[in-house]
């Protein structure tokens, strides 16, 4: 155990040490978030407020925008969080990719250290970071709901706490996975940029499920990107849905959440939270076994 925390804490340090790193993760996290506030979010806002009077007869057109105003924010945020989560736990393990392309993987492979103790150092320091940076995404996108008036409750924070850690883990499993195959610093970058790409309309987070074709629409379902985004905005936008469809049928409700991802049904029966749950720490599960075993195997074949 005490050699996994140094592992953790040096590659923690190396991550910290880079501060442009730093400064451009948190940067671009903001400017994806105002981004998609200022451009997106109006073009998403107008759609439901047309949806709106067009399935609830007479209404109060500044309510409807307000509210809907405030649902795509909330969405919005949620989708951003996912990315982070993402990304940064992914330029994180470029530590790993780092390492060995300068020789120093070698040298822990050949040091009394179990394989598990050196894929847990870079996987959990992967995942702290990623969870620490989305943490600030959370703070940063809630303190902007709260200046425009309406921020979510503390129950709600603490909840998408333990989702981001969640979802946080399993990026970074995943990306540990992805770096064994990888063995140079710029594939990884270009393999990061292609990922900060893709999750954003693999967790339709960029545009709704429905504006997407309805076979993409079914292969998203089967992804763990969806079912993260999924879950944090069915906790977060709760108040929201319920103000913007007030005194309409439960059926345009419905059909506006599986459209914009905030529900995900399978075989016209919607998934619950704890479905979600257990599906994303399963997945979790098998990326650790699976890069642990895959590591083991070069070892042995070292040796």
């Amino acid at each position: 155990m005490n050699t996994t925390m140094l592992l953790i804490n040096r590659n923690i340090k190396i991550y910290m040490r880079d501060k442009a790193a730093v400064f451009f993760s948190m940067l671009s996290m903001l400017i994806t978030l105002l981004l998609m506030v200022l451009f997106l979010g109006s073009m998403h806002s107008d759609a439901i407020v047309g949806m709106l009077a067009e399935y609830g007869g007479v209404r109060d057109i500044r309510k409807d925008q307000e509210s809907a105003k405030h649902l795509v924010e909330v969405w919005t945020l949620a989708g951003i969080i996912l990315i982070n989560c993402v990304t940064v736990t992914m330029t994180v393990t470029g530590n790993l990719v780092q390492d060995e392309e300068e020789g120093r993987l070698s040298s822990f492979y050949i040091a009394p250290v179990s394989r598990i103790q050196v894929t847990l150092g870079y996987i959990i320091s992967a995942w702290l970071i990623g969870t620490g940076m989305s943490l600030l995404t959370l703070a940063a996108g809630n303190l902007f709901l709260v200046l425009d008036g309406v921020g979510l409750s503390l129950r709600i924070c603490l909840i998408l706490t333990g989702m981001i850690l969640i979802n946080s883990f399993f990026y970074a499993s995943c990306a540990y996975l992805l770096s064994l195959f990888v063995h140079s610093q710029s594939a990884w970058s270009a393999l990061l940029s292609i990922a900060g790409t893709l999750v954003g309309f693999l967790g339709a987070v960029y545009l709704p499920v429905t504006m997407l074709p309805k076979k993409v629409g079914t292969v998203l379902k089967i992804l763990p990107v969806l079912h993260g985004a999924s879950m944090m905005r069915r906790v977060s936008l709760q108040d929201a849905l319920t103000d913007t469809f007030a005194g309409l049928p439960a059926q345009v409700l419905e059909g506006c959440s599986e459209g914009m991802g905030i529900t995900v049904s399978v075989n016209g029966e919607i998934l619950s939270i704890m479905a979600q749950i257990v599906f994303v720490v399963f997945l979790s599960i098998v990326m650790v076994t699976a890069a642990s075993l895959i590591s083991r195997k070069r070892s042995m074949k070292e040796r």
